[in-house]
């Protein structure tokens, strides 16, 4: 029998936030999304507390959900371990050629979708905040597979 908490059994897929409010931007980790209505398309979102990301999204109206591919797993320390506070990491990513312009956001150009979140409502939700959002706009960047939970896991980036 598995010792994993029930929800670390869950393959869920890997996704980056992308934020910006005027010309300040950042990227993270995020692992807590998940679609809540077929029409109109809408998601729900939890960025953690005390992040850059939450600091630029609280000033905007939005965000773009990006869907991150296997292959861009290496990401992870940069995106999801590092603080936007402390490091440009937009600055990182532009000097690596990882970026491109979309409806006003910096995005990754390997991701292999995007989708532009309007904010619908916000809730607190104890050490994140929770986004209720609508789909304003999408668009299928590349083929491949979607990073996951398992293969982060599997190059022990992440311990659940």
């Amino acid at each position: 029998m598995t010792r994993k908490k029930p929800w670390n059994r869950i393959n869920s897929p890997v996704y980056s936030i992308s934020s910006a409010q005027g010309t300040s931007y950042n990227m993270n980790i995020c692992t807590y999304a998940t679609a809540v209505s077929m029409q109109p398309k809408q998601f729900i979102v939890a960025i953690y507390e005390h992040t850059k990301t939450l600091e630029l999204i609280n000033q905007s109206d939005g965000m773009v959900l990006q869907l991150l591919a296997e292959t861009q797993y290496r990401l992870i320390p940069l995106l999801g371990q590092k603080s936007g506070k402390k490091i440009d990491k937009l600055a990182r990513l532009e000097k690596r050629g990882l970026t491109t312009d979309w409806r006003g956001y910096k995005i990754l150009k390997d991701a292999l979708a995007v989708m532009e979140l309007k904010i619908i409502n916000r809730y607190p939700a104890a050490d994140h905040q929770l986004f209720l959002c609508e789909v304003a706009a999408y668009k299928n960047l590349n083929d491949g597979e979607a990073l996951s939970l398992d293969t982060l896991r599997a190059k022990q980036l992440i311990r659940i």
